[in-house]
């Protein structure tokens, strides 16, 4: 090759590398949930599905099988119900834009499923509070058990979570009535709790929220948030012998120098894509879970 040509081109190929090398100490993360996509199911795949009840429609959920998925196995589950729609915070309400669960496994050891919820005419997924509240209940308790019989999900460790309106949701839709509360191994939350907060929809009190909350009889409970303190000190204090509850508050404005990526603002699930000892404390919180014995 040409000197004049070859000198140019290798200091343009180190440029590139130096540059890139400048980008990936940029980036935030160390996690990025996968891409949802339309194809079969398979490891480190995370993938729409659509249930036989729903053919026809745009109702639908994601499923992520992890990167060390093998069939025949047995494996842990993490159902996560998603924030609402709020763009103030990059947050669109769809399940595939789902994070938590993602950030909790990492992508390994654990399946992830993103439940929807079903919209009031059934036809399509609700980006905003819980559409037809008792459909979306229903979803889950016919498709989880589908799920798990299917990709060998462990149903004795099974996780139901959610960021915002899903972290209200883990309880108002998951502990909704005795049949789907009695699939939870344990619930994780970020930013909002069930009873916490009013809101303008049926059966949002806290006194319709601490029945539901009983139904967990006990069982692992970790609230996080920016704010899970004043959630213990102002509300849950009072109610501690309904499940093993730990707080743990998450300083999302100190772990982004925000706006940082698509971080741009302090209610945020993505927190869990970056390492963090926010992080640590809750997948040791779930390792610890998963090593316990049920009710």
């Amino acid at each position: 090759m040409n000197v004049r040509i070859a000198i140019p081109l290798l200091l343009f190929l180190i440029g590139s590398v130096l540059v890139s090398a400048a980008d990936a100490e940029k980036t935030p993360f160390d996690l990025t949930s996968p891409i949802m996509t339309s194809g079969e199911p398979g490891p480190g795949k995370r993938v729409r599905q659509v249930a036989p009840e729903y053919e026809g429609t745009d109702v639908h959920h994601s499923l992520y099988l992890p990167v060390d998925w093998e069939a025949g196995g047995k494996y842990p589950v993490i159902v996560e119900y998603t924030g609402n729609y709020w763009p103030s915070s990059n947050s669109t309400g769809k399940v595939e834009d789902a994070n938590l669960g993602y950030g909790m496994s990492g992508g390994r050891g654990f399946i992830w499923v993103a439940m929807p919820y079903v919209e009031k005419g059934r036809n399509e997924n609700a980006v905003t509070w819980w559409g037809d509240a008792q459909a979306t209940v229903d979803y889950c308790k016919v498709n989880l058990p589908r799920i798990c019989e299917e990709f060998g999900g462990d149903r004795d460790n099974v996780f139901v979570c959610g960021f915002s309106r899903g972290a209200i949701g883990a309880s108002y839709i998951g502990l909704a009535d005795d049949e789907i509360a009695s699939l939870w191994k344990g619930v994780f939350t970020h930013d909002h709790f069930d009873g916490a907060k009013t809101w303008d929809y049926p059966k949002s009190d806290r006194a319709s929220a601490i029945r539901r909350l009983a139904r967990l009889k006990g069982r692992p409970v970790l609230v996080c948030s920016t704010n899970a303190s004043k959630l213990r000190d102002e509300y849950l204090i009072e109610h501690l012998e309904l499940a093993r509850f730990t707080f743990l508050d998450v300083p999302t404005n100190r772990i982004f120098d925000l706006p940082e990526g698509p971080v741009i603002h302090p209610h945020t699930d993505l927190w869990m894509h970056k390492e963090s000892e926010y992080r640590k404390q809750a997948r040791s919180w779930i390792e610890n879970a998963l090593d316990e014995k049920g009710p």
